[in-house]
């Protein structure tokens, strides 16, 4: 049995005591890190104007997706430019009302690039305790009411394009892949106290930003669980490569080769499982690839179906479902829906713009907000692109929206969002 981890009437995530319900978008994607929903459908009509509940101001912008628990949402804001002042906060999910905010403070301006503001993390929650990486400045563990549970220094990240990988919780432990730059590894963290389970590096060409061609090279991938055969396995890609950890000891299952390209080594999407298989796109019009799950050691040669070149530019991570992928573009067309088991592309769809987000789903819609901050709400078909509606906010963003308790949360460049389809009665 091959499967990504699903979520059910109610999540009990990873060993917490308290339960996720299907309406909570506990982490980056979702509530299995699929970018699917296990509650209702989220609004399909809204604007600028127009059926938002609340809207308020954060102080920077900021990749960082929102998530949605217990009635709150949290999202990461650097409070100034230079990002020595990174954020945690925390509104009511019904009125967008502060309850909390939790800075930090990192002394040295770390290098990014302008399109990847400082705070580019998605923060997690298991349902008692919220977790958040603020990259060199470190990993911070809060309760629900803005109780500082504890901190980690996992060392410095130096990377020109900055940090961006999420948080995960999984079977009582925190998964993050720390980087980019030299100091690049998966680790597993204990979430009741902070300390180190176990640390696995990934081996990195000079210092991590470019190889040694000069291309440039890193993973801001977040990683995802699939379930092999009955056993849970961690898999991420990396720049080069895509591996498979055990969760126990973070020993490397497999790997599968073909993540670098004659442009780059660049990991940006989250792996996507899709029944027996792993597909990956690499980024800067890197290669598209799928890999069947199983096997164990170096698998490039007898568990990769296919690699293809020249993909458009991926980012943001698609959906599997019913087999098929719906993949979002950040060059291109905006949406394009594939067959895994070949990588044959089914349809595009040019949409209105790019998108550096990821694609959302709930009650049998999918959402993808683009760089203008345009929604596009679609029915998932493998025969044509089928939409629903096109919404339009008043500014630009590179998040992916959470959906959660019949509402959806965007976060833009300047503000979050909190849009009901008839926010009196919501």
């Amino acid at each position: 049995m091959y499967r990504c981890i699903a979520s059910a009437l109610f999540l009990v995530v990873f060993g917490a005591t308290h339960p996720i319900w299907a309406a909570d978008w506990p982490t980056f994607r979702g509530p299995a890190g699929d970018g699917l929903s296990g509650g209702e459908q989220g609004p399909t009509q809204w604007s600028a104007t127009d059926n938002i509940a609340w809207k308020v101001k954060l102080p920077q912008p900021g990749n960082g997706s929102p998530i949605a628990v217990d009635g709150r949402v949290f999202v990461t804001s650097a409070e100034d430019e230079e990002g020595k002042q990174r954020s945690l906060y925390c509104f009511d999910q019904k009125t967008g009302k502060q309850l909390w905010v939790k800075t930090v403070t990192i002394d040295e301006k770390m290098p990014t690039h302008k399109t990847n503001p400082y705070c580019g993390s998605t923060p997690a929650s298991d349902g008692e305790r919220v977790v958040v990486f603020h990259g060199s400045a470190g990993l911070y563990c809060y309760d629900l009411d803005g109780n500082e549970l504890w901190s980690r220094n996992l060392g410095k990240f130096r990377h020109m394009w900055g940090y961006g990988a999420s948080p995960i919780f999984h079977d009582g432990k925190i998964l993050l892949n720390a980087g980019p730059g030299k100091n690049v590894f998966l680790t597993a963290i204990d979430p009741t106290n902070g300390k180190e389970i176990w640390k696995t590096p990934e081996p990195v060409e000079a210092d991590g930003n470019r190889r040694d061609d000069g291309n440039p090279m890193g993973s801001w991938c977040t990683p995802v669980i699939a379930e092999v055969d009955g056993k849970s396995q961690i898999i991420c890609a990396m720049p080069t490569r895509v591996n498979a950890y055990d969760p126990q000891s973070g020993e490397i299952i497999w790997t599968c080769d073909g993540m670098a390209h004659d442009r780059g080594s660049l990991a940006y999407s989250s792996p996507v499982i899709v029944g027996p298989l792993c597909f990956i796109t690499g980024g800067y019009r890197g290669p598209t690839m799928a890999i069947r799950l199983g096997g164990a050691g170096d698998v490039t040669q007898t568990h990769r179906l296919y690699r293809k070149e020249n993909s458009p530019q991926s980012i943001g991570t698609g959906v599997a479902i019913d087999g098929y992928l719906y993949r979002p573009n950040a060059d291109g067309a905006a949406i394009q829906c594939l067959d895994p088991k070949t990588g044959k592309i089914l349809w595009s769809h040019r949409g209105k713009g790019p998108s550096w987000g990821s694609i959302a789903g709930a009650g049998g819609l999918l959402y993808l907000t683009n760089k203008k901050g345009t929604t596009l709400v679609f029915k998932p078909s493998e025969e044509k692109y089928i939409e629903v509606a096109v919404n339009e906010l008043d500014d630009s963003t590179n998040a992916t929206p959470a959906i959660a308790d019949g509402r959806i949360f965007i976060r833009t460049d300047g503000s979050l969002f909190g849009i009901a389809e008839s926010p009196a009665e919501k």
